[in-house]
């Protein structure tokens, strides 16, 4: 499964962009609320279609809303796997900003595109104390068969925050790390995959825009 791929569909439930499915807030538990809270908030901008139009302001607000329910800093670090031990600083710096960047404008695109979808929530059991745990969900839409999608999910600071998705057992990280490591492969350095990365976002945000 390519990661472009897994972006769009990764965090269709996290960006709001499929309705919850017989969800009653109350019920659920404090991991899964934060993905409901998330999803609540985008799901009503969907209502404003100037809003919809607008693609810069679009990213803007999915940047806001998913931030704090998102660790992009641990997640950074898990897709670049090894090479995030050698990278400089200022390469870590740069990595985690385009990287995220990538993830909200694909996910952006994937608000607009995406609406018919509905997802529920499946039982979650949670010893006292834990700080990490796996929110298990389906994807439902018409005709087709439930998509298992999970969140892996940790306590910080009192917030619950998602660092990884898997799609039907695939773990979103794992075929991002292995993207990256083929790109920096290939270009010879974290360097030149970073630079290649932030040309691509400034290209595709200039043309959205246009």
């Amino acid at each position: 499964m390519k990661a472009r791929k897994f972006a769009v569909l990764g965090l269709l439930f996290l960006l709001g962009l499929m309705p919850i499915h017989r969800v009653i807030a109350a019920d659920l538990l404090p991991p899964q609320q934060a993905i409901n809270t998330a999803s609540t908030q985008l799901q009503a901008k969907l209502q404003d279609k100037s809003f919809t139009k607008d693609f810069s302001k679009i990213t803007e607000y999915v940047n806001q809303v998913i931030y704090p329910h998102t660790d992009f800093d641990r997640i950074s670090a898990l897709v670049l796997g090894k090479l995030w031990k050698t990278a400089t600083p200022d390469e870590k710096q740069r990595f985690k900003h385009e990287f995220q960047t990538l993830l909200v404008r694909t996910y952006s695109r994937a608000f607009v595109e995406f609406k018919e979808w509905s997802v529920r929530f499946l039982p979650l059991q949670m010893e006292n104390g834990a700080t990490k745990v796996i929110v298990k969900t389906e994807v439902l839409q018409p005709g087709i068969q439930p998509i298992g999608v999970d969140y892996r999910m940790f306590l910080s600071q009192g917030q619950w925050k998602a660092y990884d998705i898997m799609i039907e057992g695939v773990s979103l990280v794992t075929n991002y790390r292995t993207t990256f490591t083929n790109e920096v492969q290939a270009k010879g350095s974290l360097s030149a995959v970073i630079d290649g990365l932030a040309k691509r976002n400034s290209e595709a945000l200039a043309a959205k825009n246009s």
